[in-house]
């Protein structure tokens, strides 16, 4: 399978975040899985490709040329797709995917991931859409959702497939 996860390019200022994406990563690399991801070498992202590559697995990188052209790229990839933009980037990392994990991460991350929650809720994806809830972080987006559908905008029907894990033990689980 392979699993789309979007997350930073920056590390944060919590060392657990970067202790949980190399278990992700080494995950995926030992389970037979592709990582997808935005291709960058720094950050969460870089820590996450390299603890694939480094467990043996397969890394699909899609990074848009302005970074390449700032010398982004992670090097020694499995394959590097490079896009004109970041709506080319964001088009070829859903096509790519299997099932999608949001990380910990910025406005990019919450932007990505949106646009897959935003599909599954129109039926043009079937794919999980798991929020990696490490200590909390996406709390108040899932309270959000919930709000969502409180107040008559959304639906249990619409937002089916979206799910918030605590662990990867639980990723694990919804993946099977």
């Amino acid at each position: 399978m392979n699993i789309t996860v979007y997350l930073a390019s920056s590390t944060g200022n919590d060392p657990k975040f970067e202790a949980a994406v190399k278990e992700l990563g080494t995950w995926i690399g030992t389970s037979g899985n592709t990582l997808v991801y935005g291709g960058s070498k720094t950050g969460l992202m870089g820590e996450l490709a390299q603890s694939v590559l480094q467990a043996g697995g397969k890394v699909i990188g899609v990074e848009p040329q302005f970074f390449v052209d700032e010398d982004y790229q992670y090097e020694g990839l499995t394959q590097l797709i490079v896009a004109k933009d970041m709506a080319e980037r964001k088009t070829k990392m859903i096509e790519l995917g299997d099932a999608f994990i949001a990380f910990p991460g910025g406005v990019g991350t919450l932007e990505e991931v949106s646009e897959i929650m935003s599909k599954l809720s129109l039926g043009q994806l079937q794919a999980p859409c798991i929020y990696y809830n490490l200590d909390g972080y996406y709390d108040d987006v899932k309270h959000f959702l919930h709000q969502m559908i409180a107040k008559g905008f959304s639906s249990a029907e619409k937002q089916q497939g979206v799910y918030f894990a605590q662990s990867l033990e639980n990723i694990k689980e919804l993946l099977k």
